[in-house]
């Protein structure tokens, strides 16, 4: 499989730049995987198309403020620093701009040197380890210092950070949301449940590597970064009577269709725990434990929509893209939803 095979054109200004004020408004896109069909709704009428018995499974992960804008201590160079994940204590591994600025030894400083770091490593990818420190609690400092990571394709400021997380959003850890998730509201989710429908949650610390453009030619030579998930025992055991009862189950964005295909065993069972994953779905990928997914619009050429061709198939994936982009739906995190049924 070529690269290109997953290629399309999308104008400029589909890319949503904001997000609705009301999650749930969003519009939403119905394939059906089998036939290719498609229908076009609100996101809240999601609920008309979950029936009782199947389980909804979305990732409570929270996305932590990751973007910190510093200065080189030596000369006062403007240096911005993204947190990736935490390798051990106070180190993490990290993208810094530009890079070639910050050699091993290098010391940053972040808010009047409230927050200092310094380089020890380059890494996998021109990644580097910085270790951190500060008086005081890092998470707190993080939080008053730190920015919400949002992707190169947003160029307008972000008012309120609470929209780049889910309502349901427990376990800091993210460098990116899982976006699908965006549109659900507290109301929403008691109107799922209320109609039968059970709701999971598993964990998965979405990673820059997500998104990181595939740049090999034949797409088997693209090389996946790792993740860390977790699911619960509880959480397992609801997925799996809901598979034993011949119920769906639907995954809440890529992250949560990623967490339950690395958490399942060949025998078709959810296995309760964490770790770490770089699982690359594409097509004649067979999935084991998912039925059905919730989620936005990616990019062309990318992993994620390899993954989702993988469910509903190349063709009928683009064709749904097309008309999409026909009728104008917003593309990308704030942008609106499909559900592969």
């Amino acid at each position: 499989m070529n690269l290109h095979d997953f290629y399309y054109e999308l104008p400029q200004e589909l890319i949503a730049q904001d997000p609705l004020l009301d999650r749930s408004s969003s519009r939403l896109l119905l394939l059906d995987k089998a036939t290719g069909e498609t229908e076009h709704h609100i996101f809240r009428d999601i609920v008309d198309y979950l029936y009782p018995g199947d389980c909804l499974v979305i990732n409570n992960t929270k996305v932590i403020p990751a973007r910190l804008i510093g200065s080189r201590e030596e000369t006062g160079a403007r240096i911005e620093v993204l947190l990736l994940k935490r390798t051990e204590g106070d180190v993490w591994e990290t993208l810094v701009k530009p890079g070639k600025k910050a050699r091993p030894g290098t010391r940053i400083r972040f808010g009047d040197g409230l927050l200092t770091g310094e380089v020890l490593e380059v890494v996998e990818d021109g990644n580097r380890k910085i270790r951190f420190h500060c008086e005081g609690i890092f998470e707190e400092i993080l939080d008053q210092l730190g920015q919400m990571p949002l992707p190169p394709y947003i160029t307008h400021q972000l008012k309120d950070r609470n929209r780049y997380q889910t309502v349901y959003a427990k376990h800091d850890g993210s460098a990116a949301a899982p976006t699908a998730g965006l549109h659900f509201t507290p109301e929403l989710l008691q109107k799922i449940e209320e109609k039968g429908v059970h709701i999971a949650h598993v964990t998965l610390h979405v990673g820059l590597g997500t998104f990181r453009p595939v740049k090999a030619e034949n797409i088997l030579e693209h090389h996946m970064h790792s993740e860390f998930y977790m699911v619960e025992e509880e959480q397992a055991r609801l997925i799996n009577e809901t598979k034993a009862c011949g119920k769906r189950v639907i995954a809440v964005g890529t992250t949560s269709c990623r967490t339950l295909e690395s958490a399942a065993g060949e025998d078709g069972i959810l296995k309760a725990g964490s770790g770490w994953t770089d699982i690359f779905i594409y097509p004649g990928y067979e999935f084991r434990m998912i039925d059905g997914l919730i989620t936005n619009f990616h990019l062309p050429e990318s992993t994620l929509l390899m993954l989702v061709s993988a469910l509903a198939g190349r063709e009928k994936i683009l064709n749904a893209y097309a008309e999409a982009v026909r009728e104008r739906y917003r593309f990308f995190s704030f942008g609106d939803a499909m559900f592969i049924k």
